[in-house]
């Protein structure tokens, strides 16, 4: 076998690695970013398994100068600070590097490439097919020798890339790759701030180079070089000189080759579970470890006597501390705690006498932890195969329910007092799922709840809160997983029903034992961080409203939609033929590379169309949005696709997921996701069910109600999330447009265009209506002249005239940045918090994320806060009021009802004053909801 060596430019990988995650970052459960740490492992342990180099080493800069920075002091100068999740991941990227028994190869006074670029010709030298793990093209210099590329991971979607010294010359157009570093002399690299000549591009430095060869070779005949190619050559050629050097990679900085050193050795697997367990790489480790990163130790057995004087095993305490004595927030160490070297007392309940005892003995309980375990994930879709009870750390008690639907009734029926009870506190984990399950078998919780996932998104929104996580940070154990008792996910995955009966125990009360744990952690905690408010108004309350929409479900409508399927793929047809007919050829529309052929390539609609990082044109929608004015087959491309989208992702998917036992569609909903505090659903996604085009609109036609006696409500909030600007910021004009009653687009554009507004053209008021929605999001000019498709200078004299008549908007925005800064957060009128952890940070691109963070979250978190407490308040009057009627939708700002027509007179008015009274808004703002009914939702709406 060949010997292969693979060098990994650190830094470059890094940086890739957390910049590709930077809109939706991967964040623990204690709120640490570790999108770099993730991204980077990834990569190395798919090239381990990829490519199965037989030597390897990871190269790091240091900071230390180098002799570039004392030849040309602003080398590098242009470059942002370096974000701080990312500084902070680099002791971490080393342990895993050395848990995988990798070397690090660093340099004082030399960068990453030099060291590389070394270590690879000593290596090729010696027989070694070396690959430079990179995505830099400075690089390609080093190609020059036979044995040597740059290997450039996957990345976006697309495949690993070998580039040859030939690959090279073709992507700069160039003879040898020894040119290289004469086109970074001639165009600069603005990423190093090398700055070449300046108005030499690309193609100019390599027709120059086409042309006399060298770099040097060009400035010795600069004084022939005819018009103001000539003058820049000749102005240019000490920067020229200077940027060629810089670009030149060392390649005999001080370091030597040892191939035993470079040599792949067994990992040290202790040391990567540790590191992989504090970043929270659960799925990531398993599948890098496999059993291993979850096996524990084993431990003596005592014997004890149960509940019931039956003896039980529990295993013997290795030191461990008790619950009172357990860090209330670890550090992200290791779980060192687990159900074999930790004691416990679980007992099995089977009998209809030990069920009894055990619900008197419940009964007297302040507090109960309970957990079901079940069929499937889907609640409505579960059959219950056993419950747990926990009243004290360390303690549990299963009931398994049989497959005979009867017995478990029996048993339910023993435990009915319990759940009738309104005086003991219910606490779980997702506790909405529980309560749907028992939904379905007659039972409800009637007492109060504290569902320790919901407490944690508020205590940390933008952390994972899976209890297994919870529990190994907060608790420092690490509870069995589900995967050990019935598989993995995919065909072969069993189910609880599966599982022997002592292991179900044990798993089940260990659950409702460490659920337990948790809400006492997380009791204080909300209270330090001051949203014990938002989790006792508006979070808890709510799953009692969730798990009642979700039991009900909605009506579809299967012939409409079947009906529509078949019009859609007709019409997509049609659209599809017309593109073939005016590019003169088939080809597959659906494939993003052929079409950019077509549309750039073929028929050159667009001279400086853009490419992706792949090398391919980029076609996505806002590309071809562009480009649909003034091109009838890009307007049909856009049509083909919306259409063939409609269908395969709403139209045809609907019917799949409509529940056998009810014949209607029951959504999830997730409280605990969305940093902003808006709820998400799934099994349909309501919230991506499209609107803006009449084709998508038309598939709300297909939400009818239960029955053909019935009809639906539409409420939709309006305008509330302007209404909620005007009201925190206290902008005298916004204000007082809302109080008044005016349009609040066509007020904008009066005061944007200083006019009456009379005199407003429909133009104008579409112009305002892009400022209002877009500012508060942080579009400046380049972003509104985008999306308006008007000149720079229009728009910002359009927004300059903005800040100046609506002062307030801007004072708020400023004040609110100040006020993230100096506390880390921001809140919602509730106060529901978004922390910052980036708001000071070094780095522009990231600070300014976090910024636009702090204008929108007080405004997006509100409305989500005002929706939710109108949801409670609806919900509980309807039920007071003993109404048939339902609410069973929630899609952004908007309620939708299945009613008794009979109950109109009453509901109508009950749910217009339940959303404009939720949450009062300061200024004297009102707040106002439109309202419809009908016999499908668009109608209703």
């Amino acid at each position: 076998m060949s010997k292969k060596l693979f060098l990994l430019d650190a830094f470059a990988l890094i940086y890739r690695a957390y910049y590709a995650l930077i809109r939706s970052p991967r964040i623990t459960s204690k709120g640490r970013n570790t999108n770099a740490q993730f991204g980077f492992t990834n990569t190395l342990f798919d090239l381990i398994n990829k490519e199965k180099p037989t030597h390897l080493a990871v190269c790091f800069d240091t900071y230390a100068p180098t002799e570039r920075h004392t030849d040309f002091s602003d080398y590098k100068a242009n470059r942002q600070e370096a974000p701080e999740d990312l500084l902070a991941s680099i002791p971490d990227i080393k342990r895993i590097i050395a848990g995988f028994n990798i070397p690090v190869v660093e340099v004082d006074g030399y960068e990453a490439d030099d060291v590389i670029g070394t270590v690879a010709w000593q290596a090729a030298d010696k027989g070694y097919e070396v690959y430079m793990v990179t995505p830099d093209k400075d690089y390609g210099q080093l190609l020059i020798h036979p044995h040597v590329y740059i290997y450039k991971p996957p990345s976006f979607g697309n495949p690993e890339e070998i580039l040859t010294a030939e690959k090279i010359c073709e992507k700069w157009d160039i003879a040898r790759v020894q040119q290289v570093v004469d086109m970074l002399g001639l165009m600069g690299d603005a990423v190093d701030n090398i700055p070449g000549i300046a108005g030499v591009g690309e193609k100019t430095a390599a027709k120059l180079l086409k042309e006399y060869d060298t770099l040097e070779n060009i400035i010795a005949n600069a004084d022939t070089i005819k018009g103001a190619l000539g003058e820049k050559i000749r102005n240019g050629k000490e920067a020229a000189i200077m940027s060629k050097k810089l670009a030149t990679i060392i390649t005999d900085v001080p370091v030597e080759f040892h191939e035993e050193d470079y040599c792949l050795k067994e990992w040290n697997k202790k040391a990567l579970v540790e590191v992989f367990t504090e970043l929270e790489f659960k799925t990531l480790g398993k599948r890098i470890l496999g059993d291993e990163f979850n096996a524990f130790h084993s431990a003596p057995q005592s014997v004890q006597t149960d509940l019931f004087g039956n003896p039980v095993a529990v295993k013997a305490d290795s030191g461990s501390k008790k619950e009172e004595d357990l860090p209330k927030e670890t550090s992200g160490l290791l779980a060192e705690k687990n159900i074999g070297n930790t004691p416990h007392d679980y007992q099995l309940v089977q009998t209809p006498e030990e069920i009894q005892k055990l619900t008197d003995l419940l009964l007297l309980q302040e507090e109960i932890c309970f957990d079901t375990e079940t069929t499937h994930i889907d609640a409505n879709e579960a059959e219950l195969v056993g419950i747990s009870f926990s009243f004290r750390s360390g303690e549990g008690y299963y009931i398994p329910c049989p497959a005979d639907q009867a017995a478990t009734q029996n048993i339910l029926a023993q435990l009915r007092p319990l759940f009738d009870s309104e005086k003991i506190n219910w606490i779980g984990q997702n506790l909405k799922y529980d309560m749907l399950v028992l939904k379905w078998y007659g039972c409800e919780l009637k007492g109060p709840m504290f569902d320790t996932m919901l407490a944690h998104y508020l205590i940390e929104p933008e952390g994972r809160r899976s209890m297994d996580l919870l529990s190994a940070q907060y608790l420092g154990y690490e509870p069995v997983h589900i995967d050990e008792l019935i598989g993995k996910k995919g065909k072969t995955q069993g189910n609880m029903r599966d599982v022997e009966i002592e292991k179900a125990k044990e798993y089940a009360a260990e659950d409702a034992d460490i659920t337990l744990q948790l809400k006492h952690v997380f009791t204080p905690l909300l209270k330090q961080k001051e949203v014990q408010r938002v989790f006792d108004e508006v979070e808890n309350p709510l799953v009692r409203v969730l798990t009642d929409m979700e039991f009900e479900g909605v009506k579809i409508d299967v012939d409409f939609l079947n009906n529509y399927s078949k019009e859609l793929e007709r019409d997509a047809k049609q659209f599809e033929e017309n593109v073939y007919r005016q590019a003169g050829v088939r080809f597959n529309l659906a494939s993003p590379k052929q079409l950019g052929e077509v549309l750039f390539e073929k028929l050159k609609i667009d001279p400086k169309a853009k490419k992706t990082k792949s090398g391919q044109y980029a076609t996505g929608e806002d590309v071809l949005l562009k480009l649909s004015l003034n091109n009838p087959i890009v307007s049909d491309i856009l049509g083909f696709r919306e259409l063939t989208k409609l269908k395969s992702t709403y139209v045809d998917a609907l019917p799949q997921i409509i529940n056998s036992k009810t014949g209607r569609v029951h959504t999830s909903y997730a409280q605990a996701v969305a940093v902003t505090g808006r709820l998400s659903s799934n099994n349909p996604n309501l919230q991506n069910i499209p609107i803006r085009t009449d084709r998508g609109r038309e598939i709300r036609k297909a939400f009818i109600p239960r029955s053909n006696d019935r009809v639906l409500i539409s409420a939709d909030y309006s305008q509330i999330e302007l209404r909620i600007v005007a009201a925190i910021s206290g902008d005298a004009n916004m204000c007082d447009a809302f109080r008044s009653g005016k349009d609040i687009h066509t007020a904008t554009a009066a005061k944007v265009y200083n006019i009456a507004e009379s005199d407003v053209t429909k133009e104008m008021r579409y112009k305002a209506k892009s400022v209002n929605f877009g500012i508060i999001y942080g579009q400046g000019a380049f972003g509104l002249a985008d999306n308006l498709g008007i000149p720079r200078s229009e728009a910002k004299e359009i927004i300059d005239n903005y800040k100046k008549e609506f002062a307030g908007i801007t004072s708020y925005m400023d004040n609110t940045i100040n006020f993230a800064k100096e506390n880390g957060y921001v809140q919602t009128l509730m106060g529901r918090k978004r922390w910052l952890k980036d708001i000071n940070s070094a780095n522009f691109t990231v600070r300014g994320y976090a910024e636009r963070n702090a204008i929108n979250s007080p405004i997006q978190g509100t409305a989500a806060d005002m929706i939710k407490l109108a949801m409670i308040s609806i919900h509980r009057k309807i039920k007071d009021a003993g109404l048939q009627s339902r609410m069973i939708l929630q899609v952004h700002d908007e309620l939708v009802f299945d009613a008794v027509p009979a109950e109109l007179d009453i509901l109508k008015p009950l749910i217009l004053e339940g959303m404009k009274n939720a949450l009062p808004l300061p200024n004297g703002v009102p707040v106002e909801a439109e309202l419809g009914v009908g016999e499908n939702w668009l109608v209703a709406h």
